[in-house]
């Protein structure tokens, strides 16, 4: 029987990406949405915070274990914005699209595009676990011009990787996963599960 883990996110593209990059481990991943949790408020300064807060809340919720990420953009010119704030970088309810366009906004005109997708993921067993595991990864690009791709989502179709020439949001899946700073950590997490 496959042991169940919660997933502290409401995002659907997250849970898709986090069931493919830990298939190897004998879990279930359940969203904290299907099971009618709400959004986890993000108070912490930095992404490991925000990730262990998340964990934690899901976990006391529903007495799982539980699995939680908090990941974003962070862009050089812009000092780091739009950093622990991505998911509403152009405000609280902002869409996907709303975020890119704010982005490229504030870009424009601006030579330096380097930027980077930042992750933490963390794993603990309980509420109170003191000692969660704790994986963290980079992918390193920089912003294009426009927006471009149909796949992933959030930054995706601005975010061109480092050595390539098309967008994130148009690369197939698989391969994203392979190169993502989400991929990065889940495979870091793997191995500290001895996965």
């Amino acid at each position: 029987m496959k042991r169940r883990v919660v997933l502290a996110t409401c995002n659907e593209g997250k849970v898709q990406e986090m069931q493919a990059l830990l298939a190897s481990l004998d879990w279930e991943l359940v969203s904290q949405s299907s099971l009618d949790i709400p959004s986890t408020p993000e108070g912490g300064a930095t992404f490991i915070e925000n990730a262990l807060g998340k964990a934690r809340h899901v976990s006391a919720v529903t007495g799982l274990p539980a699995l939680a990420d908090d990941s974003g953009l962070v862009v050089e010119a812009l000092l780091g914005a739009p950093g622990i704030h991505s998911a509403r970088y152009a405000g609280p309810d902002a869409t996907d699209q709303e975020n890119n366009h704010k982005l490229l906004t504030d870009l424009q005109g601006v030579g330096d595009r380097r930027a980077h997708f930042y992750c933490a993921l963390v794993f603990l067993e309980h509420a109170a676990h003191p000692a969660p595991a704790v994986a963290t990864g980079r992918w390193w690009g920089r912003i294009a011009e426009s927006a471009s791709g149909d796949h992933g989502f959030g930054y995706d179709p601005v975010f061109v990787p480092d050595g390539g020439v098309r967008t994130a949001a148009e690369l197939a899946p698989h391969i994203k996963n392979v190169m993502s700073h989400r991929g990065l950590a889940a495979r870091t997490l793997l191995s500290m599960l001895g996965s």
